[in-house]
């Protein structure tokens, strides 16, 4: 082998692995070998974590795209996302940074949304949202360690005692159980005893217990309760039914109560009662003479002892005779 042909195959190889390590490059830093390809959108957040230029950007965990540009803009970070030109990403589709496992690096994770509302344009922005970080994550469960041993050191210090001297709650529950030691014996004792009451039947709640008679008379009492609530439930229900009917101005009563016109009538009859009394009160009215004068009555059974003369009479005589004989009797 000659000279020339060394230097071909050495150069050839170089150009190989040049081209090799562009490709493994660019292939590290999540792009294709044409940056320009597809169109790009923007997506804003608070902060960016550790999110660089060349991260994938996922759909539905497919890669869509990768992370163009960062930059900040006021009071937010944006990402400029270079997206294929075949993925189309809907207008209510949510981009928000994931971690791709716990030492992985960051991307751009978008779900997949509903593409009849229409799809982002060429540089449009989509809508962001901020997911829990890991640093965060690690941050809030140090405070809740903090916070969980300060809980621990207060209850360990509420049973055990603090540096009072006065005792913590086991020593003071220790010390109330001593000094009354006694009477809680004596309790002890009487509930002994009622309990073995209570299963020789003894008392009401032991012949409750034991008596099936006692409890065959208890569940009458209690059923014959019931059924008393529910004669004065039915008894209330017609009552409401019959106020309903006044109400209405039905019935002699409704009608009593909301007829004007029977209200008149009342009211007449009323008066002409009224005025019935007063005329039987007054003496000097017929009606009032004959109730409050003696005379006329007097005078009344003097005539019906004479009509009834002339009546017996009547026998022994002719019809002139008759009439002229009732004619003297009477005047």
């Amino acid at each position: 082998m000659n000279n020339t042909q060394m230097s071909a195959r050495v150069g050839l190889f170089f150009a190989i692995g040049v081209v090799l390590i562009w490709v493994t490059y660019d292939a590290l830093r999540g792009n294709s070998i044409n940056r320009k390809h597809g169109y790009t959108i923007v997506a804003g957040f608070p902060t960016l974590k550790e999110l660089k230029v060349g991260d994938e950007v996922r759909m539905a965990g497919v890669k869509i795209g990768s992370v163009e540009i960062t930059r900040l803009a006021s009071t937010r970070a944006e990402a400029v996302l270079r997206i294929l030109p075949e993925m189309h990403i809907p207008k209510d589709s949510v981009g928000a940074i994931s971690m791709a496992g716990l030492i992985g690096t960051n991307y751009v994770s978008i779900n997949l949304g509903h593409p009849e509302l229409g799809t982002i344009p060429e540089g449009g922005e989509m809508l962001t949202r901020t997911a829990p970080d890991l640093n965060q994550i690690m941050s809030d469960l140090g405070d809740l360690g903090q916070d969980l041993k300060g809980a621990l050191a207060n209850i360990s210090q509420a049973f055990s005692g603090g540096a009072d001297g006065k005792g913590g709650l086991l020593s003071k529950l220790d010390k109330l159980v001593s000094e009354n030691s006694e009477k809680i014996n004596a309790t002890m004792a009487n509930l002994e005893d009622i309990t073995a009451k209570i299963r020789n039947g003894q008392g009401t709640i032991g012949k409750l217990i034991n008596d099936p008679a006692a409890y065959d008379s208890l569940l009458a009492t209690v059923n014959e309760i019931k059924g008393a609530a529910a004669d004065a439930r039915t008894f209330l229900t017609n009552t409401q039914g019959i106020i309903d009917q006044v109400k209405s101005g039905k019935g002699s009563l409704g009608t009593l109560v909301y007829d004007e016109e029977a209200g008149n009538n009342i009211k007449i009859v009323t008066k002409n009662l009224r005025d019935l009394s007063e005329k039987l009160n007054n003496p000097n009215s017929s009606f009032g003479q004959l109730i409050t004068n003696d005379q006329l009555v007097r005078d009344a059974q003097a005539t019906l002892r004479k009509v009834d003369s002339a009546v017996d009479s009547l026998g022994d005589s002719g019809p002139i005779s008759a009439v002229g004989t009732v004619a003297g009797k009477l005047f």
